[in-house]
């Protein structure tokens, strides 16, 4: 470990965290120095937001300790952490858009004796001043729907530092914003640091990190990797410590091959309400028996590229299916008529009916295709689900039980079987293995491989740099809503898709 030249003001010693059938935190030390910018990075599943959600009072540890200041704390909930100084600023900002900046700033802590009235006054004083420490002229009064994303942003660092926070949490606070935006909140990282706050910084954006840290934490599959000075390291070291060395698995087949282009995106792009390109001018196209992967970070666009696809986003730019153009204004349902087929990212919100049977669930979505004039064909009906359910693997001991029965590998199966019955020519799947176990994985990447073996072309997103090798025939890389890279599979490296993924900013 280099020299270190800041005070230890909290550290985590031996830390686990241990849930159902894995290891999110496997014995983890770690430091974050007094009146500097604390760097931790890692890929997808490394254990970083765990670890961070132990520090914020979002978890209490499997076992472990904490020390703020060499004494011993246990952080039971985020008021906990508050007390001790801890301060979190989460990625997806959780400001109420109808009340005022001072309201926010003080919303469940307001200023307030017995049963008099709140002290706007004093509130109003005390947000006037917190904005201009981060050199913003916003009116306390000014309603948070009005402000710009990087204001937003802004506002929500003033809720921690309204508390007096010694340690503030930013996780991935630059993933909305513009160049000019970034630029401000390095300034009020620097300023913050210089009076002594601590900050941990979380981000994928490499460069960036050389740019802010002042040391930098890498964990790698739920344990500590190593620590340095970011002024000893470079980029490529940071990348090879993310990676390590494991081997790759492969589920495709030697002499792979395609048939025409089946779908096509040209020059897609969607923007926020502020403006914020979250697709910035895509085009890329799938063929016919072709798996493509989309590699991205969180906030990278590829869920909102694939709402596009689907039609559940205003966007400008034209898709193609089968070389005819998919009008704009076709609605998701006629998009899956057309033969666009999706398996979205969250199965347990969007993916599946709960309280529903596994042959309802199967069906839901293409009982149209077993329409007798105006009446379901029963028999159509159970004859697609026997066979679904027997391609598919799907282990279940009558098509009649309620889909919560099933393990989350079997779930996802069936939410994938549900697309393949609307009989689609592009199949999208978003994050198709998250949430279910490592021998589950395997049986959905063989099923992709056979899908696409019968023809289908498709497009699949992931953050996980081993599953986009493992199964992609071609790669494109997302970054802040721009593709970065799209290249075929057997050309690239993870440490090429690393650096892809850190572009576009």
């Amino acid at each position: 470990m280099d020299s270190i030249d800041h005070d230890i003001i909290m550290r985590a010693e031996n830390v686990s965290m241990v849930f159902p059938g894995t290891k999110a935190l496997d014995d983890v030390s770690y430091n974050v120095y007094k009146g500097a910018v604390n760097v931790i990075i890692g890929e997808n599943g490394a254990g970083k937001s765990t670890l961070m959600n132990i520090l914020s009072g979002t978890q209490l540890p499997t076992s472990g300790t904490i020390y703020l200041n060499e004494q011993p704390i246990v952080i039971k909930n985020i008021r906990d952490a508050s007390n001790h100084g801890i301060g979190m600023v989460h990625q997806e900002l959780t400001l109420s858009e109808n009340l005022s900046v001072a309201d926010n700033i003080f919303l469940g802590r307001e200023h307030q004796q017995g049963i008099r009235p709140i002290d706007n006054k004093n509130q109003y004083q005390i947000t006037q001043k917190l904005m201009a420490r981060l050199k913003q002229d916003v009116s306390p009064d000014e309603l948070v729907g009005n402000l710009k994303v990087g204001q937003k942003q802004l506002v929500e660092i003033a809720k921690s530092l309204a508390y007096e926070v010694d340690i503030l949490i930013l996780d991935e606070p630059t993933s909305a914003l513009s160049a000019k935006e970034i630029a401000i909140l390095f300034d009020v990282i620097r300023d913050l640091t210089a009076d002594g706050v601590s900050i941990i910084y979380i981000s994928h954006r490499l460069e960036e990190l050389m740019t802010i840290g002042t040391y930098i934490t890498i964990l790698r599959d739920g344990k500590f990797q190593c620590e340095a000075q970011v002024k000893d390291i470079s980029v490529p070291w940071i990348v090879r410590q993310m990676l390590g060395s494991d081997p790759v698995s492969n589920f495709l087949p030697e002499r792979r091959s395609y048939g025409v282009k089946i779908f096509e995106a040209e020059n897609i792009t969607l923007a926020s309400e502020s403006e914020h390109k979250l697709v910035d001018d895509a085009s890329f196209y799938v063929r016919k028996g072709e798996i493509v992967g989309i590699y991205g970070l969180m906030g990278a666009g590829r869920t909102e590229l694939f709402e596009c696809i689907l039609g559940k986003q205003e966007y400008s730019g034209k898709f193609y299916l089968n070389g005819k153009i998919i009008q704009n204004k076709v609605r998701t349902s006629d998009r899956i008529k057309m033969g666009i087929g999706l398996v979205p990212e969250d199965r347990k919100q969007s993916g599946i009916f709960s309280v529903s049977s596994v042959s309802n669930n199967l069906t839901i979505a293409s009982l149209w295709k077993r329409l007798k004039g105006v009446v379901i064909s029963n028999d159509e009906e159970q004859q697609a689900v026997k066979h679904i359910i027997g391609d598919l693997s799907i282990k279940v001991s009558s098509p009649d039980i309620e889909i919560n029965a099933l393990s989350g590998g079997n779930q996802q199966k069936v939410v994938i079987g549900r697309a393949l019955l609307t009989e689609p020519k592009l199949l999208l799947l978003d994050e198709p293995t998250r949430g279910i176990d490592v021998g589950a994985k395997g049986d959905v990447f063989e099923m992709m491989v056979k899908l696409s073996n019968q023809g289908i072309g498709i497009l699949f997103s992931t953050s996980d740099l081993k599953e986009i090798m493992s199964v992609s025939d071609r790669i494109i890389v997302m970054s802040n809503g721009k593709m970065t890279a799209d290249i075929a599979r057997e050309k690239t490296t993870e440490s090429d898709l690393v650096l892809a993924s850190a572009q576009g900013f």
